[in-house]
């Protein structure tokens, strides 16, 4: 089973495919989507979601996954704005899932933390310690986008999987 995960976000989408075990899953490939109209510093958002669109499908039909997991909504009290932002960028993965025919699967924030860190209130840094130990990676995998990216797909991996061996 390939499961690809998402962190979306307007200025970079982390994401990370992984196959794999409960016990140790692995990665297929993982990076960052910098959203930038080519050669520009700022884009419009119309110009941003259209070159997600583009990374996206390319990156579906490249590593052709089984499940897409994307992190579900949340809204930070300090921040009120980037759940508008983080809006737009989910819809864009949504729909290029919706079109590829992919099964979607949206995990909470806290339980993507719970899940690799033993705490649903982990920080950035905890959650790379936890994504480098989880993959045996040589070094903090950076940007955190892309550690979330890993989380997210490797805690999707593991729910199918024990739901599979529960039913």
């Amino acid at each position: 089973m390939r499961v690809l995960g998402f962190d979306p976000g307007l200025s970079i989408t982390g994401y990370g495919c992984v196959t794999g075990d409960i016990v140790r899953p692995s990665i297929v490939e993982a990076g960052v989507f910098r959203l930038t109209k080519r050669g520009e510093p700022l884009a419009s958002i119309g110009d941003r979601l259209v070159e997600l669109e583009e990374d996206v499908q390319g990156l579906v039909e490249r590593v052709k996954p089984d499940l897409i997991a994307i992190e579900g909504m949340f809204a930070h009290k300090d921040h009120p704005g980037t759940v508008v932002k983080m809006a737009h960028a989910r819809g864009v993965i949504l729909l290029v899932a919706r079109r590829a025919g992919v099964e979607v699967c949206e995990l909470k924030p806290a339980e993507v933390k719970k899940a690799a860190t033993g705490s649903g209130r982990a920080t950035k840094e905890q959650m790379q310690l936890s994504v480098q130990e989880m993959f045996g990676l040589p070094e903090l995998p950076k940007p955190a986008d892309l550690a979330d990216a890993l989380a997210i797909a490797s805690c999707a991996l593991r729910r199918y999987q024990f739901e599979s061996m529960t039913r």
